[in-house]
């Protein structure tokens, strides 16, 4: 083989790695909330800075900022939120299309527009749930356990901008919190759904409280690419 056909072989193989690698998308443009569908209450969300802020509205329950949907990806973004305040964000979810019994609970009835799926936790440090998920709406219960992940546990800043990752393919749901593993579990309920910012629903009589999120971007996965 001559040494130019090697390195023409070499080429190809690269170009082709290159095709294959999922590209990232910016889901969010730094100006506007174009693309985004506000779902489940009636929190505010603007462009401020460069960022997505959330602000809390006394009486409105949890509300979503919304965009998808979405199946196997790779999700990177950074948050800060009031110490004050949890959120969160759903990924593969729905919203209720009528008034439905909660599966946990029939007793509670979720309204129509109600948002229901898997949410990965923005807590302050002190409750150690950081980047574990929530069943939001629907079996209410937590989908791992953090703590016998000591790093886990204490990976979130309060005060600051703290840096998610959240990887779902196929059945495996994973996240990193400002580089630290946390959730890793498997999971068959949804294969797919949109993404939402979450603003919590407060006390009467309490906030406003806000929660800002930037550097939102995503990158859809097939099967066969593997991530780390």
């Amino acid at each position: 083989m001559s040494k130019a056909f090697a390195c023409l072989l070499v080429l190809a193989a690269s170009q082709a790695a290159s095709a294959a690698e999922p590209k990232w998308i910016d889901l969010f443009d730094g100006k506007t909330l174009d693309g985004w569908t506000v779902r489940g209450g009636t929190a505010t969300y603007e462009v401020r800075d460069g960022a997505i802020v959330g602000t809390t509205v006394d009486g409105s329950p949890n509300t979503f900022l919304c965009r998808g949907p979405f199946g196997d990806f790779e999700l990177e973004f950074d948050v800060k939120c009031d110490k004050a305040l949890n959120s969160g964000v759903q990924i593969r979810s729905h919203v209720y299309e009528k008034d439905t019994p909660q599966e946990s609970n029939p007793k509670r009835i979720r309204k129509a527009g109600e948002v229901y799926g898997y949410q990965c936790e923005i807590d302050r440090a002190e409750d150690g749930v950081a980047g574990n998920f929530w069943d939001e709406g629907r079996r209410t219960k937590w989908l791992d356990d953090l703590s016998n992940k000591p790093g886990a546990v204490a990976a979130f800043k309060n005060d600051d901008w703290n840096h998610y990752r959240i990887v779902a393919q196929g059945d495996r749901i994973r996240s990193w919190v400002n580089g630290v593993a946390c959730a890793d579990f498997r999971d068959a309920t949804d294969a797919s759904g949109f993404i939402g910012l979450q603003v919590h629903g407060i006390k009467k009589g309490t906030g406003p409280y806000k929660v800002s999120w930037k550097n939102i971007r995503l990158r859809e996965l097939t099967p066969d690419v593997k991530v780390d």
